[in-house]
């Protein structure tokens, strides 16, 4: 299989942590935002990665979209399970996948990027990287109003996500797609001095998702 990725994109990080849990091999084509939907648009008809290519007879040729693959590795390779067997349960897996992909995830980026254009500079501060920053902050409207809306959507958020804190699984007992969607998409958030002091527990979760999975962990931890 081969994911075709922004190497810093939290999205792409989410399927990556799916194919190690499933202890599925894998190659990454990293490709430059901006220049990208050249290679991704041809496959799926979008513009967004990650995309996944199962590269096996009589599979799709590509995947786009992470809950998309997530349901497709899930059928493909049942065991082992993200799934609960409770259906309330489930429920509230879903809605809580949802709620990150759609509200957190993106909350997140505004939050990062802008960090990284301003008291986060220095992390790296070559032209390239700083392009792909400007980019990125252009591409979703960046801005600073827009970024204290985030900021108080991940407050109201880690409230949500306290129960991390005396429970190793955000629903049941066992690693669910909630799970590995969190570690994901709060992951550039290591970087972030402010919130690295304020949830502790956040990151200790974070560290173990990724171990648990064989991902190697995010810039910050």
């Amino acid at each position: 299989m081969l994911l075709l990725q922004f190497s810093t994109s939290h999205y792409c990080r989410k399927v990556r942590l799916a194919l190690g849990y499933k202890k599925i091999a894998f190659a990454v084509e990293n490709l430059t935002p901006g220049a990208h939907w050249l290679r991704v648009k041809p496959l799926t008809g979008l513009s967004t990665v990650p995309v996944l290519l199962p590269q096996q007879a009589g599979e799709p040729e590509a995947i786009a979209d992470s809950t998309a693959i997530f349901h497709y590795l899930e059928q493909i390779c049942p065991e082992p399970s993200w799934q609960c067997g409770d259906r309330t349960l489930q429920t509230q897996v879903d809605l809580l996948e949802d709620w990150l992909d759609e509200s957190i995830g993106t909350a997140t980026r505004f939050v990062y990027y802008h960090f990284r254009a301003g008291a986060g500079k220095n992390i790296d501060p070559s032209l390239s990287s700083q392009m792909v920053i400007q980019v990125v902050r252009w591409q979703y409207g960046i801005t600073e109003a827009a970024v204290k809306q985030a900021q108080l959507r991940l407050e109201q958020g880690m409230v949500i996500l306290s129960q991390w804190q005396d429970q190793p699984y955000l629903v049941g007992h066992q690693l669910t797609l909630a799970d590995l969607t969190a570690a994901a998409l709060l992951s550039p958030l290591a970087l972030i001095p402010e919130y690295r002091q304020s949830y502790p527990w956040l990151f200790s979760r974070i560290e173990e998702i990724h171990h648990h999975c064989g991902e190697p962990l995010p810039p910050g931890l």
